[in-house]
């Protein structure tokens, strides 16, 4: 099966796993803006931030690894990425918050050192920003972890995309930090 592929099965939402939201949506999601993301700052790898709160009535800290980025040419778009565990340990989930007023129906183009990986369907729209959000399989994992650069690309229309810079070092050691 080819990458493409691959990352497109991958992007299929498999419907809701208990307790996901509970992290990223309320706890993270304030703004798109950098200074927003709430959680306290546990490491920080290189652009990637390991942040981790006690939600009310959680048993446990959760913790997530986040960047937050802007495009070079747009800085008033932003996107923040969330890369977390799900509560039982058996799923990675990829989410990004994409600015309102994102064309829906192209959904979120991703690129890893210029190579096309594929595109993620946006699941829901909140006030802060429209999310977009996999469950990370080895192969979309193991090019995230081995990779230098990354692209996501959203439209505004179907004729016009934005790419937005993601930077990939400290990825791997921001993930194995992760509880």
């Amino acid at each position: 099966m080819a990458c493409h592929d691959r990352f497109r099965n991958a992007m299929r939402v498999r419907g809701w796993l208990a307790g996901i939201l509970a992290l990223s949506l309320p706890v993270l999601v304030g703004g798109l803006a950098p200074a927003s993301a709430q959680g306290v700052v546990k490491s920080k790898h290189g652009d990637w931030e390991v942040r981790c709160e006690a939600p009310p009535g959680a048993s446990r800290e959760q913790c997530a690894l986040i960047q937050s980025v802007a495009a070079e040419d747009k800085p008033n778009v932003n996107l923040v990425v969330i890369v977390l565990k799900t509560a039982d340990n058996k799923s990675r989930l990829l989410r990004v918050i994409a600015p309102l007023g994102v064309l829906l129906p192209a959904g979120l183009g991703l690129k890893i050192d210029q190579q096309d990986v594929g595109r993620a369907g946006f699941v829901r729209c909140l006030p802060s920003g429209c999310v977009a959000e996999v469950v990370m399989e080895d192969t979309l994992l193991d090019q995230i972890r081995n990779g230098q650069t990354g692209t996501f690309i959203i439209f505004n229309t179907p004729e016009e995309g934005i790419g937005i810079p993601l930077s990939l070092p400290g990825f791997k050691d921001g993930f194995d930090k992760l509880p």
